[in-house]
């Protein structure tokens, strides 16, 4: 087993080698971000020994790493589901968590807007259903107000429904900050530990069969995303079946974030919310997304089909964004079920808790599901400790509406390396580099790496940069000295 994580003050990430010979009272089996929210919620009950595993080589390197970014306010819910119960508590969560973990997020609100009579004539049901939710914000607006706060939208619009509390966030850094609180606080996170088999109980212990060797443990979640159905198939439960939802999106470069001040929603169909044109916190704009099911749960290559179909929604939104350079393109995978619904429960007799269905608003409600699924396990009869505080934690800041290290005079002048630019596109500094490479929760990966500090995310896409911020990655811990 070779530690990789900041091993120096007690925590352990490990990404190869055999797992260690222990009995954990609970493993959390995927570290997107919703298993990430609930380790971080089982740390904080002391004494608790957990272990937080993956099939992948980083955190949140599945579906969590490829959504729109939107912390949601839950408006357009289905009313009295556990989604939105939810999603309306896990948005104040998070909102709070990220300004105390230095995660950017910025409060811009949302148009659904209204292209033709049909979709006007739903907008009262949207308000409607906003209002049963709990959201009294929303209020329905008319072409000349669209307009004048959407200046460069497209002709055709009819009205909009306002949704002021929308906001968008950096998801990477929040699946890292929930990771990161975790390992300090003491969950073993094991990567590159894909659980294939789940034996019978011995006693109160089961042993989970990974690809790294046996794993021991009293309880099991399953937060497994996209493979969740498989794992709970192993658990011996037959309650739903995750079909791949696809969906490609366009990333436009920082010169178009002029265009556009609001996230724009279509009125959303059966199959999600829709095409939407929304700025990101990095100071892009996403073009996205499709929304096409799939039988396969690796298929996350965009298509010449899916793109001329964004384009021309898009052109259709927001006419001169299309006249704007294209930084990336790329598709992630949803989690979608045959129910509307979440579907978490617990079984007390085998011991587990299963977090399946959960769908690109499992973002927003990462935390509220954490403690959700922790008062399971406790009612389960899990014997969880009393929970405390954990120590707080502050992430770097990707955000271009906040202040980067290289524009912070103080940084730069007590250590050069912020001020020594690496990637120019996304003005990605050595210091933060060095930083990501040294953190809790270390990249595996040049992507991960990117995930962590924007470098070889903009518009050259590593063309000048790649070569030395490789270099940098393959000199790792090498960097930390000052």
């Amino acid at each position: 087993m070779t530690p990789v994580g900041s091993v120096d003050d007690g925590t352990s990430v490990t990404r190869d080698g055999a797992l260690p010979d222990v009995t954990y009272d609970v493993t959390v089996v995927g570290a997107g971000v919703v298993g990430c929210a609930v380790a971080r919620e089982l740390a904080a009950r002391p004494g608790l020994r957990v272990a937080l595993v993956d099939a992948s080589n980083d955190v949140g390197d599945g579906t969590s790493k490829a959504n729109t970014a939107i912390l949601h306010t839950g408006f357009d819910a289905v009313p009295g589901s556990l989604e939105a119960r939810l999603v309306r508590e896990g948005s104040r969560l998070l909102a709070a968590y990220a300004a105390d973990s230095g995660i950017p997020v910025e409060p811009v609100g949302a148009l659904l807007v209204a292209w033709d009579e049909e979709q006007l004539d739903a907008l009262p049901t949207l308000l409607a259903k906003a209002e049963r939710n709990g959201y009294d914000a929303a209020r329905i607006i008319g072409p000349e107000e669209v307009r004048s706060r959407e200046p460069h939208l497209g002709p055709g619009a009819l009205g909009a429904l306002d949704v002021p509390g929308e906001s968008v966030i950096c998801p990477w850094m929040t699946v890292l900050a929930y990771a990161t609180q975790a390992v300090r606080a003491g969950v073993d996170l094991h990567l590159n530990c894909r659980v294939n088999t789940v034996d019978a109980f011995d006693g109160d212990v089961r042993v989970l069969g990974t690809g790294r060797g046996a794993l021991r443990t009293r309880w099991l979640v399953n937060a497994a995303g996209l493979h969740a159905d498989a794992v709970d198939r192993l658990l011996g439960h037959d309650d739903f079946t995750v079909t791949p939802r696809r969906g490609q999106l366009i990333v436009f470069d920082k010169l178009a974030r002029d265009l556009v001040r609001h996230i724009l929603l279509p009125v959303p169909t059966a199959l999600g919310k829709g095409v939407l044109v929304a700025p990101t916190v990095y100071g892009n704009v996403l073009l996205g997304p499709t929304a096409e099911d799939l039988d396969d749960k690796s298929a996350t290559g965009s298509t010449a089909e899916g793109i001329a179909t964004l384009r021309e929604k898009g052109r259709a939104i927001l006419p001169e964004l299309l006249d704007e350079e294209v930084t990336a393109v790329y598709a992630g995978l949803r989690a979608a079920t045959e129910h509307d619904d979440y579907r978490i429960s617990a079984d007390p007799g085998r011991r587990c808790v299963t977090v399946g269905g959960i769908r690109s608003t499992g973002l927003t409600a990462s935390l509220a599901i954490a403690a959700y699924v922790t008062a399971l396990l406790d009612d389960a009869g899990a014997g969880l400790p009393e929970a405390g505080d954990l120590p707080p934690v502050r992430m770097p800041n990707l955000g271009e509406a906040f202040p980067r290290p290289y524009q912070r005079a103080d940084l730069i002048a007590a250590d050069p390396a912020y001020g020594t630019v690496v990637c120019h596109c996304e003005r990605v500094t050595r210091g933060e580099i060095r930083d990501a490479l040294a953190a809790t929760v270390p990249p595996g990966s040049l992507e991960g790496l990117r995930r962590r500090t924007r470098a070889r995310g903009g518009r050259c896409q590593g063309f000048h940069c790649g070569a030395v911020v490789r270099e940098l990655f393959e000199r790792g811990a090498e960097l930390g000295d000052r």
